[in-house]
C-alpha cells in the first residue's frame, strides 16, 4: 500500500474520532438539559395547579359582592 494512502487512511481514522468524541459530548450534554427540563415542568405543574382556582374564586367573590354593588348602584 502507498505510503499516501496509509496516511490517507490514518487522516480520515482521526477526524471520525474527534467527530465522534464531539457527538458523544453533544449526548451529554442533551441528557443534563433533558433532567433540567424535567424538573422545570414540575415546577411549572406547581404554579399552575396553584393559579387553577383564580376564575372559580373570582366568580364566588363577584357573587358574595351582589348586595354591595346593588347598594352601591341605589345610591
Amino acid at each position: 500500500m502507498p505510503q499516501q494512502a496509509v496516511f490517507t487512511l490514518i487522516l480520515a481514522t482521526l477526524i471520525i474520532a474527534a467527530a465522534a468524541l464531539g457527538l458523544s459530548r453533544v449526548i451529554l450534554h442533551l441528557r443534563a438539559v433533558v433532567k433540567s427540563l424535567d424538573a422545570l415542568e414540575g415546577g411549572v405543574a406547581v404554579i399552575v395547579a396553584k393559579t387553577a382556582t383564580v376564575p372559580s374564586v373570582v366568580s364566588s367573590v363577584n357573587a358574595s359582592l351582589k348586595p354591595v354593588r346593588d347598594f352601591a348602584e341605589s345610591i
